[in-house]
């Protein structure tokens, strides 16, 4: 990768100063015969410096982060009593003994993902990075197991790494850049960065625009980490080995489901029951169908726009109320006194640290009845504390009760112009 690097800079050299006459000139075609190469997000800032700092504040410049490079990435420490006594109350569900559990020291970890849900910590091993079996659960404070049982047998870069990482090279095992970085969504930027501005259609036609593709097209670039399946590219792979943005996904990725399979990350009615999944669930919804995809409701970086949790545009329902006006607040909508399309249309159905903590993306209300046909099948209504423990049946039938509109009552009057004659 170093020497792709090398001689895109050689080229350019010899482009800018070869021949010049002591003027600057540049041999685009020279500069942009070399393959294109990754660069980091830290040669993007230099231009784009507003939306580098945005970006910055988000979740995914902060998916991978260098554990070597600064100490306070670690959320937790990580002190071995703690784990194994976190360990012993769930032993019955291990599938390796507490005390025989491999825990890694924090001089052993080389990156940690995540810290907003969870924390995995990756570790080199005989020349390769795996994550250990150890998860820290930052809402709960309590550290679970991960894989303890095979977590030496599945190389991270393979399973994870171009969706934590930017820039992953299977074949070198190298990365560019930790974390979701510029390029995971605008393609490699070699080309890019070569070129000067003065160069200004060259320069924009060596770099991927999402908001200029496609809506179709760009969500794709969503839908090749926030998914679950298998490499077409790679056996083994859990990622889309050799996607880039702007292409076809499917060429280099089959999404799982509950019909090939999957129980373990999807329920019987196709929701995802596992996290980072949310293509999966957008691809059923009616949103999907009239075109709103993961950008009319989230951003990546954008300008002006309050932090979110979720990277919303707006907090909470007001989100969804921003093209779901209320105009009549009768039927289901006549239930509770509050907007919460969120608690009902978005349950929190799946999980990424502990069970429930994460949002479906099908934007559909799961009923009580859903949950009595199959009783696998979680519903809105005991997503919520209040309805928790209450009897199903009784459920579905106050909310039948109250979602209809009642019968119109009195006199049927005639024609108005009829009247008085």
């Amino acid at each position: 990768m170093r020497l792709c690097l090398c001689l895109v800079l050689c080229v350019v050299l010899l482009a800018v100063y070869g021949c010049s006459g002591g003027e600057t000139s540049y041999d685009i075609k020279a500069i942009t015969s070399v393959e294109k190469t990754y660069v980091g997000s830290d040669e993007c800032k230099y231009c784009h410096l507003e939306h580098y700092d945005s970006w910055k504040a988000t979740l995914h410049s902060r998916m991978l982060q260098d554990a070597k490079a600064n100490k306070d990435v670690f959320v937790v420490k990580l002190d071995p009593d703690k784990i194994r006594a976190d360990f012993r109350k769930i032993e019955k569900k291990l599938k390796v003994p507490p005390d025989e559990i491999y825990i890694p020291r924090e001089d052993e970890v080389l990156y940690t993902i995540g810290s907003q849900w969870k924390q995995r910590y990756i570790v080199n091993k005989n020349g390769d990075l795996y994550i250990s079996p150890v998860q820290y659960n930052i809402e709960t404070g309590r550290f679970v197991n991960y894989h303890e049982h095979d977590w030496d047998k599945r190389p991270w870069m393979l399973k994870c790494g171009g969706c934590h990482a930017t820039g992953v090279d299977l074949a070198s095992k190298t990365l560019t850049e930790p974390g979701v970085g510029c390029e995971a969504c605008h393609g490699p930027g070699s080309h890019h960065v070569a070129l000067p501005k003065t160069a200004v259609f060259d320069k924009r036609s060596t770099i991927v625009n999402p908001a200029k593709l496609t809506p179709g097209v760009a969500v794709q670039i969503c839908g090749s980490c926030h998914n679950r399946g298998k490499s077409t590219m790679v056996k083994g792979g859990g990622w889309p080995v050799g996607y880039k943005p702007g292409k076809a996904l499917t060429s280099y990725y089959n999404s799982t489901s509950y019909e090939a399979g999957d129980k373990k990350h999807v329920y019987a009615n196709e929701f995802s029951k596992g996290h980072h999944q949310q293509y999966i669930d957008w691809q059923q919804s009616k949103h999907y169908l009239e075109g709103v995809t993961c950008n009319s409701c989230h951003y990546v970086h954008q300008l002006g726009v309050p932090s979110t949790r979720y990277q919303t545009r707006a907090s909470g329902s007001s989100q969804c109320l921003s093209c779901h006006p209320m105009i009549n607040n009768n039927q289901a909508h006549a239930i509770h006194s509050f907007g919460n399309c969120v608690g009902c249309h978005m349950p929190r159905i799946a999980k990424s640290a502990e069970s429930g903590d994460i949002h479906s993306h099908v934007f559909m209300a799961l009923l009580p009845k859903d949950t009595l046909a199959n009783p696998a099948i979680p519903n809105s209504c005991q997503t919520c504390h209040e309805h928790k423990d209450q009897d199903l049946k009784k459920l579905q039938m106050r909310f039948e009760a109250l979602a209809q509109l009642p019968k119109p009552q009195g006199k049927v009057i005639g024609n108005v112009g009829d009247m008085g004659k």
